[in-house]
């Protein structure tokens, strides 16, 4: 097997005093979807910033593509190809869709141009003057989402994209995130709804006290389903 496009080995994160990780070990091949599983405060957004490199207080290892990342700041970090959409979705309220598209700088050749982001997200066309405070949730979903497509970043973490959305709006993201698998992105994704997130990855990864306690397939998550939604808390 090839050699993992992400490695963490023994990652330990501290908001000030506070501990929030405690030795979270994983790999993530290219092309792969992966899931990160567990209760709230198990750590699994604290996860995702310390690969962006967005807590202050690391230790351990993070490498990507062979990179060291820990020391990194996240615009380096952004730069090498690596995208995250914060569950807040950060749009800027005062600027227009089209103007929030064109906020991150592109890191690498291959982003999605504005053309081809609202083919992909017809709403946004339709509101591409509109400024944020006018989009609904599932529209700031999807514009998180497309502004990230634009950098050229080849690997995605996404942190509870489907976070308090109709199920309608759901199922468009799974979708989308289907799409953007079959495209080859590489994709990390933190979801509380453990029947969406069953549908669509490759692996899952249960955290519990910030650590990764366990990984499985989509296929052992269908057959011990229960017994592990209850480890879950859902």
């Amino acid at each position: 097997m090839a050699e993992p496009l992400l490695t963490l080995r023994d990652v330990k994160a501290w908001y000030g005093p506070s501990q929030a990780l405690h030795g979270a070990s994983l790999e993530v091949h290219e092309g792969e979807l992966l899931t990160l599983l567990g209760r709230n405060g198990a750590g699994k957004s604290t996860l995702l910033k310390s690969i962006m490199g967005m807590i202050d207080k690391r230790q351990g290892s993070i490498r990507f593509k062979g990179k060291e990342l820990i020391g990194l700041a996240p615009h380096h970090i952004g730069r090498l190809g690596v995208a995250f959409c914060p569950d807040d979705r950060g749009i800027y309220a005062s600027l227009t869709v089209r103007e929030n598209l064109r906020l991150p700088p592109v890191v690498a050749e291959g982003g999605m141009s504005e053309a081809e982001l609202f083919e992909l997200f017809p709403n946004l066309a339709q509101r591409a003057g509109s400024a944020g405070t006018h989009l609904s949730g599932g529209e700031q979903q999807m514009l998180a989402i497309a502004r990230i497509l634009r950098t050229g970043a080849r690997m995605l973490l996404l942190d509870e994209p489907t976070e308090g959305l109709a199920p309608v709006i759901v199922d468009r993201i799974g979708d989308l995130i289907r799409q953007l698998k079959e495209r080859g992105y590489t994709i990390v994704l933190v979801e509380q709804n453990v029947h969406f997130a069953a549908e669509l990855a490759d692996r899952h990864c249960l955290m519990e006290s910030g650590r990764i306690t366990d990984t499985f397939d989509a296929t052992t998550l269908l057959r011990d389903f229960d017994a592990i939604t209850a480890r879950i808390g859902v």
